[in-house]
């Protein structure tokens, strides 16, 4: 429901009657309205409250609380609810009680009206209508004849003028509500009042002067000659005050009935536009997600790829440099042998010296020509390896491109069928049982919507097989792993090489040993900073102390350390920011690796990059120092 209201700027005191008017005509059109899908009243200028239903009495009590006013009170809600306080008086019929005076009683038909035959719709009959004698103004025109009258709020005036006796008669059109036939009532009571009913004017037909007659219109009117019963004859029916009365009520209920049923309607219309909305946008984040993950893949690929051949550029260097090694101290030996062919022997020692070393000589020439041999098939196999990961790695981009390409599919498939069962769902709300074209539409929705299901089904099966793949593989790196820390724990336990392994949750005691220098000497150094550092590592492993809190960033829950706890705020007091950083360091890798245990854990580091190594990274690190060990 749209409240136009709310877009108006502010009023002032002065104005709220003016105002009102906007308000109360919204209530009478069903803009607002007082009546919720349960059947009860409600206040529409007050939806925020936690109290939702009134009686009749309750809320024009409340209404003309708020429109009396309070000083905290805005002119804008004294208007809406005065104009509320109207429309249950004049609309729905509610008295209140007044101390001052009686309460107005209800048009109630007596037993002559009952009996009595009016023309339906409500109709009052004008006549003898003159010229004004105080403005010189002709009254008998429609808009003179309304404004008028405009006190009983006429629906408008049929004038009928008689040149012959310069007058002219008028019928006056009422609403066909209680409202109407109760200003209906109040129009011919103000003509009895002052004695120009119609008995008067029948009594004073020869001398009726220059005032005007007026009543209710009724049988003998609507079969009168002239014009006002043609028109009556034309425009109304002659029926009981009782059946009028019984045929407004049905139609009331009637109407609140049709009203209750369409507002049950949009409700749920507006229900299932919302969770069709809600699943879109849920699968728009699902296929944002994927966007990120699909480039962080591509970009994790490409560095794969340019390791690898760097890594094939670094070998091919080594053998290349290897071969021109070989080949010069090859060269060497045959200089040295020709030399020594050419030496003449002196002596018979000197002779056996220069065969023992020319034996040597080609011993060592046989032991470099197996040895460039080997190195040749050593790198033949290295070649023929790195070809083999690559081409592992081009079938696992394929297997992952394939997986990429299902995923796509199967999140196309789920945004066709929440919009079909969306579109399933409103065909069958607005949709009549006995419509035949709406049957066969709900029958072509349904069939559609069972072949997504089935090809999403075995979408789905697909997707389970590659994801149990990529689990495998994954499931065969862990044991390597742990193998590759407990093996190297030892020798690459070291925070001076670029890869190691590193103890997740323990303080870097440097920084206490850092502040200690500059507040004490000596060996109360290192006497203080260990202890320090000790007994804040045994804070860190206490499971009672738990210094986080839960936050969103980039709309992602995440803990992070609480700067606000009490502890760390003494630490940072005492000791400084350095301090407080290695500790907060180390509260954030226990939390992140060990946090039931809280104690530390050896994990593979890249030290130069400050994160968590992978395997190829470490197995590619050992191999090229054991390369390095044996050149040296």
């Amino acid at each position: 429901m749209e409240n136009s209201s709310d877009e108006e700027s502010g009023i002032s005191d002065s104005e709220i009657e003016e105002y009102a008017e906007k308000p109360y005509q919204a209530l009478r059109t069903g803009n607002y309205k007082v009546w919720s899908l349960k059947g009860n009243l409600r206040c529409p200028f007050c939806a925020g409250k936690k109290k939702q239903e009134y009686a009749l009495k309750d809320l024009h009590q409340h209404a003309s609380g708020v429109a009396k006013g309070a000083s905290h009170r805005s002119a804008k809600q004294k208007a809406t609810h005065l104009a509320l306080a109207k429309f249950l008086e004049v609309d729905l019929g509610f008295k209140p009680i007044q101390t001052s005076q009686p309460a107005e009683a209800e048009p109630q038909p007596n037993e002559s009206k009952e009996k009595e035959i009016f023309c339906w719709p409500w109709m009052g009959i004008v006549v003898n209508i003159l010229e004004d004698a105080k403005t010189a103004k002709q009254l008998a025109d429609s808009g003179s004849l309304v404004k008028f009258f405009s006190k009983y709020r006429p629906l408008g005036v049929e004038v009928f003028n008689n040149e012959q006796e310069q007058t002219a008669n008028a019928v006056v059109q009422f609403e066909k509500d209680m409202t109407g036939y109760k200003n209906l009532l109040n129009f011919e009571k103000s003509f009895q009042v002052v004695c120009h009913s119609k008995e008067e004017w029948i009594a004073n037909k020869g001398s009726l002067g220059s005032n005007i007659y007026g009543w209710v219109a009724c049988a003998d009117d609507y079969h009168s000659e002239g014009k006002i019963g043609e028109y009556l004859r034309k425009n109304t029916e002659l029926k009981a005050l009782s059946d009028i009365f019984q045929q407004g009520k049905q139609a009331c209920e009637t109407i609140v009935n049709l009203a209750n049923e369409i507002d049950l309607q949009n409700q749920n219309m507006v229900e299932m536009e919302s969770m069709v909305n809600e699943k879109a946008m849920s699968l728009s984040r699902m296929v944002e997600e994927k966007e990120e993950l699909q480039q962080i893949f591509y970009a994790e690929i490409q560095k794969m790829q340019q390791m690898a051949r760097d890594h094939v550029g670094k070998i091919l260097q080594e053998r290349e440099k290897m071969m021109h090694e070989l080949d010069a101290k090859r060269k060497e030996l045959d200089r040295r042998t020709r030399e020594l062919s050419k030496c003449e022997v002196i002596t018979v020692r000197e002779r056996q010296k220069l065969e023992k070393e020319k034996q040597q000589n080609d011993e060592r020439n046989k032991s470099l020509y197996m040895a460039s041999m080997e190195q040749q098939k050593a790198d033949e196999n290295v070649l023929r390896l790195v070809e083999k990961q690559k081409r592992e790695q081009e079938e696992a981009l394929k297997k992952i491109l394939q997986l990429e390409k299902e995923l796509d599919a199967k999140q196309k498939l789920q945004l066709e069928i929440e919009e079909l069962k969306g579109k399933l769902e409103i065909t069958k709300h607005l949709g009549n049982d006995d419509d035949a074209a709406v049957q066969k539409k709900l029958k072509m929705l349904t069939e559609e919507l069972n072949e997504k299901i089935e090809k999403m089904n075995s979408l789905e099966d697909l997707n389970q097989v590659l994801m149990v793949k990529q689990r495998q593989s994954n499931d065969e790196l862990q044991p390597a792993r742990k193998e590759l820390i407990t093996g190297l724990s030892g020798i690459l336990q070291s925070n001076r090489t670029n890869i190691g392994v590193k103890r997740m949750g323990e303080i870097n005691p440097k920084a206490f040993e850092t502040e200690c220098k500059e507040r004490f000497t000596g060996d109360e150094v290192q006497i203080k900073a260990s202890e320090e550092s000790t007994l804040w590592q045994e804070k860190l492993t206490d499971p009672a102390w738990h210094p986080f809190k839960i936050t969103e960033i980039d709309g992602k829950t995440k803990e992070v350390i609480d700067e606000q706890d009490e502890n760390l705020k003494r630490l940072k007091e005492k000791w400084g920011a350095e301090v407080y950083e290695t500790v907060a360091a180390a509260l954030l890798e226990i939390n992140e690796y060990n946090p039931s245990g809280r104690y530390p854990v050896n994990e593979l580091w890249n030290f130069k990059e400050g994160r968590k190594a992978t395997v190829k990274e470490v197995v590619s690190y050992v191999f090229k120092n054991l390369r390095a060990k044996r050149k040296r």
